[in-house]
């Protein structure tokens, strides 16, 4: 069992001397298992953390994400990342603009940014889609990984581009390349709990890798979720249930005196 938490030295230390692996986990489960197996890095929704995530995970690096959208300006994403910290976060993922990035930088708040495919803002790179695909593509996330290192971004996610490309953006930024579908020249690899467990019935990513299949399991255990539930209605309708193993007793003589002072 690991015992030391990472800090975000310790992390820009690793770069270029070994991949890291990361997941994305949405459960306490999820979090121990990734403690467990030995998972470097984890993304999760800020709900998630608490004492007891800290009780499952003593030693991941956790990034809570900051959800685009749902927070508007500096002020309001500096205030949740504060909290995402003190809640046992080791830094906060952020895809607002460059000056929230510099505010929360300013106030000591380790910041993950994200460039590639950026699914908050697909539209303008049209829809999701491998991006960097053209030279003038590259070069315009080259030009983004380089403003967020400005910025005071640590680490960045790049997300569904060439390898060649992340691989030689990651070469000449100080920051943490977090790769999700963009190949190995960067610092880790990250990829969805769900995708890894096959717990997705619909669209699996290209760049993901499925190692169970817990569709298949959470179909069978659906199925007998509904048998139990029908046998437990076909036993109160029946009289079978409760059983008199299931009440609580009392003795015929407290049970006389109740009856005869209700008269």
């Amino acid at each position: 069992m690991r015992h030391h938490r990472p800090t975000v030295a310790d992390l820009l230390s690793m770069k270029g001397k070994r991949q890291l692996s990361m997941l994305r986990v949405e459960t306490l489960e999820e979090a121990e298992a990734a403690e467990r197996a030995g998972v470097d890095l984890v993304s999760v929704p800020p709900s998630l953390l608490s004492p007891a995530f800290r009780e499952a995970a003593p030693s991941v690096f956790a990034f809570p994400g900051l959800e685009y959208g749902d927070l508007v300006t500096a002020d309001e994403y500096i205030r949740a990342a504060f909290q995402a910290l003190k809640a046992g976060g080791d830094a906060v993922y952020c895809a607002a603009g460059l000056s929230t990035v510099r505010r929360m930088r300013e106030e000591g708040i380790p910041v993950c940014g994200h460039v590639g495919l950026i699914p908050s803002k697909a539209t303008w790179t049209g829809g999701f889609r491998a991006v960097g695909k053209t030279s003038v593509s590259a070069l315009e996330i080259w030009r983004q990984t380089r403003a967020l290192e400005d910025a005071g971004a640590f680490a960045a996610e790049i997300e569904v581009v060439p390898g060649e490309v992340a691989a030689a953006i990651s070469e000449r930024t100080s920051m943490l390349m977090l790769s999700m579908g963009a190949g190995t020249g960067c610092d880790a690899q990250y990829l969805f709990a769900d995708d890894v467990l096959g717990a997705n019935k619909g669209h699996v990513p290209r760049h993901a890798k499925t190692y169970r299949n817990f569709a298949v399991e959470y179909d069978r255990l659906q199925q007998e979720r509904i048998a139990a539930f029908g046998e437990f209605v076909a036993d109160v309708k029946s009289g079978a249930y409760p059983a008199k193993s299931h009440l609580v007793g009392i003795e015929p003589a407290e049970l006389e005196a109740f009856l005869q002072s209700l008269t």
